[in-house]
């Protein structure tokens, strides 16, 4: 089946994307309109095999050959933040009838591939090669795997990815991922990067490649309205912050999202379309550092923070560690949304660092400014 075939738009992303534009949800945009197309016919290829699969089944009983397979090529979607790249993936992903499908977010991906490896060195204290067996058991559990914000950011990572996917490819696993990058800047001035080079030429061979152009930041045009930064604390701060993570994150659905920094788990306890949300003392109360706030900061656009408390001496711990996480969200360039007791400049002024914390609350009112929140994300 080529590009050109029609589009059956009864059922699928179409109909789907159609929907949102018929709600409002959405404003007609020529290039997602395009992209949801492209989806509609990967959709098609993949019902089509899979109801031919079916029908064969009783003729390999009797001893006939199958015919050759047909190819079906994955998308990767590359395209700028808030283009809605990932809307249109979700509509794919929901839309398909697939029994064994996995849509996850590229970074959580990889934790799960390290936990395979590690369970697998653990079974086999003697050695031997983890890839072959962590491919066999993702293939057993998926035929399809959509990836959210494919990014690849270590040495680590950028290893093994090249070997896992030519497994996965290997076994017909079909695979569409999103990235805010084209497949040639990925892992861009990364250390050894050649060694990267033929995980990219095997995106490039395996996938087709989809750029979303789409005119508007639709992110950046919610955001820009809102204000990010709420007092004092009360039932007003609280419910502006439920109605602009539902805002961000409309048509997604919330989890707890896991984050392993250095082998510990940081919890976020809801989360969606690269938005998290958490408490003050959730993420500054406990015993956290650099490595956790970068990690965080890495993986989402806008982090919505409830109940900064006025601090004092008492809690110049969590100042600290407040310090920290905002000096990883503006080198990130996320959003940040937040409800204080306080203005910013009133948050911290008595007790041990209190000096320190003046530099916080200049980036703090920086971090409120129109220039501030058009800035793309850092590490995506």
């Amino acid at each position: 089946m080529s590009n050109t075939t029609p589009v059956n738009s009864s059922e699928g992303p179409v109909a789907e994307y159609k929907k949102k534009l018929a709600s409002g949800h959405l404003m007609p945009d020529k290039a997602q309109a395009r992209l949801a197309e492209q989806l509609q016919i990967l959709l098609q290829k993949i019902e089509t095999f899979e109801n031919n699969l079916k029908s064969f089944n009783w003729k390999q009983r009797l001893g006939f050959k199958n015919n050759k397979q047909i190819e079906i090529k994955g998308l990767y979607i590359y395209g700028d933040v808030g283009r809605g790249k990932s809307m249109l993936m979700d509509l794919f992903y929901s839309s398909i009838q697939i029994k064994k499908k996995r849509r996850v977010h590229f970074h959580a991906f990889l934790q799960d591939v390290h936990s395979r490896f590690n369970l697998f060195r653990k079974n086999n204290p003697e050695g031997g090669d983890p890839v072959p067996t962590v491919v066999k058991s993702i293939v057993e559990e998926s035929k399809l795997l959509c990836f959210d914000e494919l990014q690849v950011v270590n040495i680590v990572d950028a290893m093994i990815l090249g070997r896992l996917f030519e497994g996965l490819l290997s076994h017909d696993v079909i695979i569409v991922a999103t990235s805010n990058r084209p497949p040639d800047d990925l892992y861009k001035d990364g250390l050894q990067r050649d060694r990267f080079l033929p995980f990219i030429e095997l995106i490039k061979n395996n996938l087709n490649i989809e750029h979303l152009g789409a005119l508007k930041d639709y992110r950046l045009e919610k955001i820009l309205g809102m204000k990010v930064y709420h007092y004092p604390l009360g039932k007003r701060a609280t419910a502006s912050l439920d109605n602009y993570f539902l805002d961000l994150t409309e048509g997604y659905s919330p989890s707890v999202d896991l984050i392993e920094v250095k082998g510990r788990i940081v919890k976020i306890p809801i989360a969606a379309a690269g938005v998290a949300r958490i408490s003050f003392m959730k993420l500054c109360g406990e015993p956290l550092g650099p490595a956790d706030y970068l990690n965080i900061a890495g993986r989402y656009h806008t982090l919505i923070l409830d109940d900064i408390p006025r601090m004092g001496e008492s809690l110049k711990n969590e100042a600290r560690r407040f310090i920290t996480l905002i000096d990883a969200l503006y080198e990130n360039k996320v959003n940040l949304i937040c409800s204080a007791n306080a203005p910013a400049q009133e948050l911290y002024v008595l007790g041990d660092g209190a000096f320190e914390f003046q530099r916080l609350v200049s980036r703090l009112m920086e971090m409120q400014s129109e220039e501030y929140v058009a800035l793309p994300h850092g590490l995506v």
